[in-house]
């Protein structure tokens, strides 16, 4: 303490030389609001990641402003847009250079069943990342999407049935810049590439219905990746992307997958 005022040990200095490309806070669990496509937004539980580069003369950084701007944030609705305006705020109130985030969390969307007309409420595993430095904003949208894979190969060789499973669509999305895509319609696009769509909730004319279409469109995993990236190379709001599709497979104790990255690259 000098003259009545506490040091600031973290922003005295440093003779390394190294300045680190991120520090920050991971882990946090927070409250926060997701803005939907159909207006209005859900609170969601989010872990949170926050981070910024930190010059080679300064020995710490100030892990409090980052608590503080989550915390700022708690009530907002969040979006491509308010991602890119924390990591601006972060920027500022650390004198960073580089910004980065990353939001994980549930995103629920109401599912019509395909017959009986019943909705319920199914979960996907979501990602917001952001990084911003002096010129350019980056933002990934990543999203888990389970679907039914029947295998083509069973079918043609079986008097009747042919073995089916899960499989699970793992895609990262960087936007061109201005781009907006919604949570739901990332989801809508990878789901159309399953042998059928997973619901949380069927009837028996359902479940005859999702049987059958199922059947009817045999995938191998190989052959939903090849639709997923012809998908995405159509959508002109996609920049770039990444897609693994894991088959958690019935017949076998061991799963199989396809991946396929069109220039998306870590940061």
């Amino acid at each position: 303490m000098q003259n009545g005022t506490l040091t600031d040990i973290a922003a005295g200095p440093d003779v390394r030389g190294i300045t680190i490309q991120q520090v920050g806070v991971s882990g946090v669990h927070l409250p926060i609001n997701i803005k939907r496509k159909t207006g209005g937004m859900d609170a969601v539980v989010a872990r949170v990641s926050l981070a910024a580069d930190l010059h080679h003369e300064f020995r710490g950084t100030h892990m409090s402003r980052f608590m503080a701007i989550l915390n700022e944030w708690r009530e907002r609705p969040i979006s491509y847009e308010q991602v890119g305006a924390i990591l601006a705020e972060v920027r500022k109130r650390l004198r960073a250079d580089v910004a980065h985030i990353e939001l994980a969390f549930k995103y629920f969307i109401a599912r019509t069943a395909p017959v009986s007309g019943i909705e319920s409420l199914m979960d996907y595993d979501v990602r917001f990342r952001g990084r911003r430095d002096k010129e350019h904003y980056r933002f990934i949208l990543s999203v888990e999407v389970p679907v039914t894979a029947l295998c083509p190969c069973s079918k043609e060789i079986s008097e009747y049935g042919a073995h089916n499973q899960r499989a699970v669509i793992h895609s990262s999305v960087e936007l061109g810049p201005g781009q907006i895509l919604w949570i739901e319609d990332l989801v809508q696009l990878l789901e159309a590439q399953g042998s059928a769509q997973l619901y949380p909730l069927l009837k028996r004319e359902d479940e005859k219905f999702v049987t059958e279409y199922a059947y009817d469109h045999p995938k191998f995993v190989e052959d939903i990746l090849r639709d997923v990236v012809t998908a995405l190379r159509g959508d002109s709001r996609v920049y770039q992307f990444s897609v693994r599709v894991d088959s958690l497979e019935s017949i076998h104790n061991h799963n199989v997958y396809a991946a396929h990255n069109e220039g998306l690259m870590a940061w």
